[in-house]
Parts: structure tokens; C-alpha cells; sequence
């Protein structure tokens, strides 16, 4: 049995000149991390299996990690990844309203792909109506062309708070019609709770659009559940439509900065091939040892993807001094707030770290520290900030390279497609493709002395005052990645061998290919003196057609087709 009419009515379907809405399964979940993003991008895969046209939807997305469409607008990731699994190009339409935080009160807010502002959060629900218009106009104009919809929920629906303001859980759930599947992580604990929980306190309205439960993350013998199962079907009147297991290594990207540290933490959740003990400075035998400052503002660490999921790579969070160890390079990621986090490398004292590594790469002729985005813009001699979009007012960066960054008020959001020189890589020129968002203009200034105080009158942890420092600042910046047009996508100092030893580059995307991440990970490996190592592909197909198979095998999909009227 399909969708009943008290569903399809609250759609507006059937108001004169309006056409029908498809069917639309939503994801909502008990708690932010449920894996609501995950479990939908595997539904769209099955829908799409069984020959459907489908599409994923958000409404509000709350993320550090973007993408820059074809055209040159900015969305969320996880609906890039949902929309992979569909078989479709991005579009802006799957995500119409995403905020980007800047601070714990504040947020870059970005519809339709475009920035409208700085918003405080008082701000921001007062422009809530409006967001809320694009909302509807995106979701009727994407679905227009689709057999059924997959919607993703944000945080829980039982946010008795924030009802009153609501345009991505059950408000959206009502203007599609759509079927609510509630998601609870039982591998956090409080899974039967939070399920009650949250049908107590939804409206009977509400209530009523929720098809069934969905476990997820559950290890052990599904069998086990089956009382606690059966109790609570009983005191809901809902069915559990599946307990999903926990899957180990999936190698898929992370819907934020904050799941992609996780990853890397020990305690919390291990990374894909054990990765990041920040008590293992090594790296483990014959493992890579690849260190990234644990960033407040982190943001895209999609970047690290690729890398993170290499056999021979261990990528680690690093967020203090003591633990920085002995790496064979350093990745300095994207930012949404290039100053604090720069501040933030001075007070934990990684900063010193990272000039002095780098230093040390140059003199010794092996390693890199790499910069992207925000990472660049931090490699730095300064970052001006005229306009207050971050902290206002002018920060020294790092030094290690002749650059300046202004930061504008407009966004340069752009898909770029080029080529790296071979000093980074001891290789032929190798392609590289990306895309770019940032409100930075980076210049290479006319010196290529670091600023900071001379090095023969020393401040200690300033820039100028590591081992190297001097033959560091007589060393000639040069372009180390441009487009097809020869423009700069990146700079960079050499060591005497003429290999890039500091560089970065505002490509977000960069490592994602094959042939440049696997020619830069055998030139740090070769100057590390580790053996070779097996090189993985990094392709979303694979591992999507994986979560769909684990997916299917346990859920009840016929049920759900079924409710969905498409059985």
C-alpha cells in the first residue's frame, strides 16, 4: 500500500496548476551521526538499481565539506555522494540552503549555490522564510523530473526547540508527502530509548508519516534483538524495517570535518587501516607517516580522502607539539577560518613544528609540507582580512612562502582543471583537476624573505629562528601547478635537486587522481627510504555498490517499496 491521503494531501498535490509529487522515502535519525547520509546514498543505489529515476534532496545542510558544481555553484558533499549513487551530476537543487559555521554562533549561509551572508543565529531564523521558499522551489522543480525522491533529515525531529523554525525534518517531510524511515545508531547506545523518545515526543501527525525503525551500526547477532525489537513494535505501533550492520573500512567520503577526525582519533572510531594513533608518531612499519594539525575550522577534508584510504599511507591528527613525532610530510587542509586556526597552530606550538619540518625538507632534500586552500594561504607571509569576513585586521602566516593573501568579499567558486610540474613529483608534468572556493587572492610578493625578525637576532618560535631558516629565505618562489592557461594554481620552494619540498594550492580535489597521488607518494616514499607499497584506486562505484549490497541484505525493502506505492 502506497502513501495514504492524509500523506499526499499535505503535499498540495492536486492544488490547480500544481503538478503531482513523486513518492519520496525520507531519512530522519534520532541524533546527529546516525548515519542518516550514508544509509540514504545506499537507498538512491537500490532505487536506481531497480531502473527508477531518482534524486537525493536536503534542505539544509550544516557542513564544512563542499563541492563546486559544473557551473559554479556550492552544495554539500554527502548529496554529491548521494547523487553518485543516482547515477547524476550534482545540482545545487539537492541541497538548497547549506550553512558553512564560522563560529559556535555564527554561519556563512549559501542558497542556491551562492552566498547571501554572514548570519548570527537570530539573524539567520529571522531569513528562515526565505530560505524556506528556496526550498520548495528546488525540491518541486528537481522532482518534477524524478520517479521517486530520497530526502535526508538534519539532527533529530524531536527538537521541540527548534519546531517552530523547522524546514529540513518533518515541515519537509509534510511538503513532499514523504514516508519517514526514523534511523537510531545502536553501536552509541540508548538506540530503543531514543526511538520511544522520539515518537513521544512528535505529534500524531508526525508520528503518522513514520513508516518503521532502522538500527544501524549494530555488531553482533541481529537475532539477539528480536524481544527488544518486538516491545517496542508493540508500544509504537511501527515496524522495524532492519537492523544494518557496521561497515568496517568503507571507503567513502565523510559528511564533515568532524566524522573525517573520528576516523583518525584513537578511542573513537578507527580509520581504514588503523590510521592516525596520535601516540604512534612513527607510523608504523613501512607505513607513510603523513601528519595533519588537528585545524578547529577544518573544513573539506574530503581533500584527505584518497589518501587516508592508501594501504601504505597513515594520515594522523596531530594536535599538539608532544605528539608530533617524526612524519615524512605534513598536510595543511582547508579552512573556513584561516586566522583562528593559524592562531591556534602558534598556541599549540605546531606551528614551529611545521616551519621547522619544513626547513628540514629543503635542507635534507626529502619530505613535503603541503598547504591546500587554507593550508596555502597559511604557508603565507601574511593574511589580510579588511572586510571583517573572519577575524578582520592583518595575521603574519607561516612564512615558508613569499605569498600574500587578501581576503574579498567575493567567492571565487570554480571547477579548474591544469597540470602539476614535475618538481613535485620527480615525474613527468602530471594533470590535475579540482575545484576552488575561497575568498582569498593570493599574491607572491616581491621578496621571497619570510617575514619575521632577522635570523641573527632570534625570538624563539617566531618565523626566521628554525635550523635552516636563512637558506630557506634565499630560495626563489616558483609556480608549481598552473591551468590550461598557465595561470598559477600553485607555488612552491625547491630543494637544491630542484624537487618542491614547501608548496600548496588552492585545488580542492587534487589528490583525488590516481596518477598525481600515486606519483607524489612514491616520491616521498623513495626519499623516506620505505619500500614500495601497494597503490589503491580511488573510485566511489565500488564502495557504493557495497554499501547498497549490505544495505539490501538488511532491510525489509519489499515493505518499504511497498508503503511507497512502488512495490
Amino acid at each position: 500500500m502506497g502513501l495514504d491521503k492524509t500523506h499526499r494531501s499535505a503535499t498540495g498535490q492536486g492544488r490547480a496548476g500544481q503538478p503531482p509529487l513523486p513518492p519520496a522515502l525520507m531519512v530522519q535519525g534520532t541524533c546527529s551521526n546516525a548515519g542518516k547520509s550514508l544509509l540514504a546514498a545506499a537507498l538512491c543505489r537500490l532505487l536506481a538499481r531497480r531502473g527508477l529515476r531518482v534524486a537525493p534532496f536536503k534542505a539544509q545542510n550544516m557542513a564544512l565539506n563542499s563541492f563546486v558544481t559544473s557551473d559554479g555553484k556550492e552544495m554539500g558533499r554527502a548529496q554529491v555522494l548521494q547523487a553518485a549513487a543516482c547515477g547524476l551530476a550534482p545540482d545545487v537543487r539537492m541541497n538548497p540552503v547549506l550553512l558553512k559555521p564560522t563560529s559556535n554562533t555564527g554561519s556563512q549561509v549559501i542558497v542556491m549555490g551562492e552566498p547571501v551572508g554572514q548570519m548570527r543565529v537570530s539573524e539567520y531564523l529571522t531569513y528562515k522564510p526565505t530560505a524556506w521558499k528556496a526550498v520548495r522551489r528546488a525540491y518541486g522543480s528537481l522532482a518534477a523530473d524524478m520517479d521517486v525522491m530520497v530526502i535526508e533529515g538534519a539532527g533529530s525531529p524531536a527538537e521541540i526547540n527548534l519546531r517552530a523554525h523547522d524546514i529540513v525534518n518533518m515541515r519537509m517531510a509534510r511538503h513532499a508527502g514523504a514516508l519517514v524511515a526514523l534511523v537510531a545508531d545502536i553501536d552509541r547506545g540508548g538506540a530503543f530509548a531514543a526511538l520511544a523518545g522520539t515518537m513521544a515526543l512528535l505529534t500524531r501527525t508526525e508520528r503518522s508519516r513514520v513508516g518503521g525503525f532502522i538500527l544501524n551500526k549494530f555488531r553482533g547477532d541481529a537475532s539477539l534483538l528480536d524481544p527488544a525489537l518486538s516491545l517496542l513494535q508493540r508500544r509504537t505501533g511501527k515496524p522495524f524495517w532492519g537492523v544494518v550492520p557496521m561497515l568496517e573500512n568503507l571507503r567513502l567520503p565523510e559528511e564533515d570535518s568532524v566524522s573525517f577526525k573520528q576516523g583518525l582519533t584513537p578511542g573513537l572510531h578507527a580509520g581504514a587501516h588503523g590510521a592516525g594513533a596520535e601516540n604512534a608518531p612513527e607510523g608504523g612499519a613501512g607505513l607513510l607517516d603523513i601528519v595533519v594539525p588537528d585545524l578547529p575550522h577544518l573544513s573539506n577534508a574530503t581533500d584527505l580522502d584518497a589518501l587516508r584510504d592508501e594501504p601504505g599511507v597513515r594520515l594522523r591528527i596531530v594536535r599538539s607539539a608532544e605528539h608530533w613525532g617524526s612524519p615524512h610530510a605534513v598536510i595543511l587542509p582547508g579552512s573556513r577560518n584561516t586566522v583562528d586556526d593559524l592562531r591556534f597552530l602558534q598556541r599549540s606550538g605546531l606551528a614551529a613544528c611545521v616551519r621547522g619540518f619544513a626547513c628540514q625538507c629543503l635542507q635534507e632534500g626529502r619530505g613535503a609540507v603541503v598547504g591546500i586552500c587554507g593550508g596555502l594561504q597559511m604557508l603565507g607571509a601574511e593574511i589580510a582580512d579588511p572586510l571583517g569576513l573572519e577575524e578582520g585586521g592583518c595575521e603574519p602566516g607561516l612564512a615558508l612562502l613569499p605569498l600574500r593573501t587578501e581576503l574579498l568579499a567575493a567567492k571565487r567558486l570554480c571547477r579548474t582543471g591544469g597540470w602539476a610540474h614535475p618538481c613535485l613529483t620527480g615525474f613527468e608534468r602530471q594533470p590535475v583537476c579540482g575545484y576552488e572556493i575561497h575568498h582569498g587572492q593570493t599574491v607572491v610578493v616581491s621578496t621571497a624573505r619570510p617575514a619575521g625578525p632577522p635570523v641573527d637576532a632570534p625570538i624563539a618560535g617566531q618565523p626566521g629562528t628554525e635550523p635552516g631558516a636563512q637558506a630557506l629565505a634565499q630560495r626563489p618562489v616558483r609556480v608549481v601547478m598552473a591551468d590550461s592557461e598557465e595561470q598559477p594554481l600553485g607555488w612552491g620552494l625547491c630543494d637544491d635537486q630542484g624537487r618542491a619540498r614547501v608548496w600548496g594550492s588552492y585545488l580542492h580535489g587534487l589528490f583525488d587522481a590516481d596518477e598525481f597521488r600515486h606519483a607524489f607518494l612514491q616520491s616521498l616514499r623513495h626519499g623516506a627510504g620505505l619500500p614500495p607499497a601497494p597503490l589503491a584506486t580511488y573510485s566511489l562505484g565500488p564502495e557504493l555498490d557495497r554499501l547498497a549490497d549490505a544495505v539490501e541484505a538488511a532491510l525489509d525493502m519489499p515493505a518499504i517499496l511497498s508503503q511507497l506505492g512502488i512495490g
